[in-house]
């Protein structure tokens, strides 16, 4: 696991513009509503996918109101946009392995918006399981480390049910597994900790370096465009440098 690049793609999206994070509060109220009505009602309680996404909201700075209020249109007819759940496979310059997981009204738009960016910027799309083998889903919960004492931290994420911890420069890295993440967070937020992020995401076992500067920046505009695009929610990729660029 690398966690340093990781931590430097939180940085870098931290750091981008009011627009931007508008963006990432909209993809994030999309996905709580999608919960609300493919996990099993508006309970986090009793509807786990729900419970998730609001962690991973609450980490990503969306108001408790905005949040209580997707969940109520959701879970009434305000909301009548139908999004389905689609997952794309490929592979970026140098054979980095690249997943992309969106929500749709229109799966050939979709479709062929990604297909675009990925013949663009120097790769493939390939077919589904090309390179999901490759991740592996885990809980993934980041806390800054300024002013807390490493080995108190520890014993707190382990106690709460952490299946790993490993300690960066700047933060610390907790990784659960999936069904474990929603109660490690509670755990955790009673014992005061705050998230830099927290979702489940899509680790990679190996991660693959590229060391042609122009391969480099063609990978990072395929990144940006995917990231960028309104029916995408996730891109996890196994690029070793990324935090270089």
């Amino acid at each position: 696991m690398s966690g340093h690049s990781k931590w430097n793609n939180i940085k870098r999206k931290k750091e981008k513009t009011d627009s931007a994070k508008a963006k990432i509060f909209t993809k994030i109220g999309r996905e709580l509503a999608v919960a609300v009505k493919e996990g099993g009602g508006p309970d986090p309680a009793s509807n786990s996918k729900l419970k998730d996404c609001i962690a991973k909201a609450k980490a990503n700075n969306v108001p408790n109101d905005n949040i209580e209020r997707i969940i109520k249109r959701a879970a009434g007819d305000g909301d009548a946009e139908k999004y389905e759940s689609i997952v794309y496979e490929g592979y970026g310059p140098c054979g980095i392995a690249v997943i992309v997981e969106t929500l749709t009204d229109n799966r050939n738009r979709t479709a062929g918006d990604v297909r675009h960016y990925f013949d663009k910027f120097g790769g493939n799309l390939g077919t589904s399981g090309c390179v999901s083998f490759l991740f592996s889903e885990k809980g993934v919960i980041v806390i800054e480390r300024e002013g807390r004492e490493e080995d108190q931290v520890m014993e707190d994420c382990l106690e709460a049910g952490a299946a790993d911890f490993q300690a960066d420069e700047d933060v610390f890295e907790v990784y659960t597994e999936p069904d474990d993440f929603s109660a490690v967070c509670d755990d955790l937020e009673k014992k005061g900790y705050e998230f830099v992020s927290a979702e489940v995401e899509m680790v990679p076992s190996t991660y693959t370096a590229i060391t042609d500067p122009d391969a480099a920046v063609k990978m990072q505009k395929l990144l940006d465009a995917l990231e960028d695009n309104d029916d995408v929610q996730n891109v996890w990729h196994n690029w070793e440098n990324a935090d270089e660029e």
